[in-house]
């Protein structure tokens, strides 16, 4: 898919378009231990009308059980079946490495070890127990000996899976290191690199579409680094919610390797249809009612709601030869009214 220079319309509610909608969580559906307004609802109107459902997280210490347990307790319908996570995807990866019945070295949660087991592989935490390969991924129990484990077998020449590389991991208190921060960790000490299982590398995505049995999906995410570039990348489309990491402002100056097919200010987007953003003129864009321009200043005209005029906001920004200002971005979506 060529990077689109402005958000997609639609004629129809953006779901009934996609035979399934491939959804991040942290974010998109929820946001620590409560649902993100409108999710539950929305996510139980896209399944009564046939659309299949995957949760795909890139996080891997929990068991696709657990995490659809939590989702359930959200009042977001899901089944085990339907979470798909970076330690299934680094599963596979390190399955079609070693011989079956491997032992494999984990370093990580629960999530990875039922993983490796699924693939009929032995999950073991010590490189004297002769692993045939390596896997890393997050969990809160990770300590400097399991870091140095890992470093050890790595540098011994064993092949090395990396669940996903995100630096960071919001927690209820704040954002904590995430397993990328702890991968360097042991790049640093090993001067080894490993395959990268998560978003936005395409592994992930391939095991959610085996998984959920998609042809023609479409990927919900909040954050353009992993979701929208994983997309990209493996050439479908995308629709970007605004109600996680990825500020308006972010999205204004996305690059076109980040740049998502539609935009949407919560989850309530995928039942909707879409409008048009259309050049006006030589230099604007407009969408419903709004048009915005960015020549030697930005100029912003008409009114509605909000989330449309970022739209408008977005497609002026990506087709301008003057990449805009920060300052200049905050102040036009103040100007929109967008919160």
């Amino acid at each position: 898919m060529t990077a689109a220079t402005a958000p997609r319309g639609s004629d129809e509610p953006l779901c009934d378009l996609y035979d399934a909608v491939l959804l991040d969580l942290d974010g998109v559906v929820y946001r620590g231990q409560s649902a993100v307004v409108h999710a539950a609802e929305v996510l139980a109107d896209v399944g009564h009308r046939g659309v299949a459902i995957g949760y795909v997280t890139n996080n891997a210490a929990r068991t696709p059980g657990q995490v659809a347990e939590h989702l359930r307790e959200l009042g977001v319908p899901a089944k085990p079946d339907d979470v798909v996570t970076s330690a299934q995807a680094g599963a596979r990866l390190v399955a079609d490495l070693v011989p079956p019945g491997a032992a494999v070295l984990v370093v990580g949660g629960e999530g990875i070890d039922a993983a490796i087991r699924e693939r009929g592989l032995r999950p073991v935490r010590s490189l004297a127990e002769s692993p045939a390969a390596v896997i890393q991924g997050y969990g809160p129990q990770v300590g400097w000996r399991d870091l140095a484990e890992a470093a050890y077998a790595v540098e011994s020449g064993l092949p090395w899976v990396a669940t996903n590389i995100d630096k960071t991991i919001p927690t209820a208190r704040g954002i904590a290191p995430g397993n990328g921060t702890l991968v360097a960790a042991v790049v640093t000490a090993s001067g080894g690199s490993p395959i990268v299982a998560g978003k936005p590398e395409p592994p992930l995505h391939h095991e959610s579409v085996l998984r959920i049995g998609a042809v023609k999906p479409l990927v919900v995410g909040d954050r353009l680094d992993t979701d929208i570039e994983g997309a990209c990348r493996v050439g479908v489309d995308s629709l970007l919610v605004l109600t996680g990491v990825t500020s308006a402002e972010d999205l204004v100056s996305a690059d076109p390797a980040h740049r998502p097919t539609y935009i949407a200010a919560d989850l309530r987007g995928l039942l909707e249809a879409h409008p048009y953003v259309e050049l006006e003129g030589d230099s604007g864009w407009s969408c419903r009612g709004w048009t915005v321009r960015i020549d030697d200043a930005m100029k912003i005209d008409g009114g509605g709601d909000p989330i449309d005029g970022v739209r408008a906001l977005c497609a002026a920004a990506w087709n301008s030869t003057r990449l805009p200002a920060t300052a200049e971005i905050t102040d036009a979506l103040r100007d929109l009214g967008w919160r």
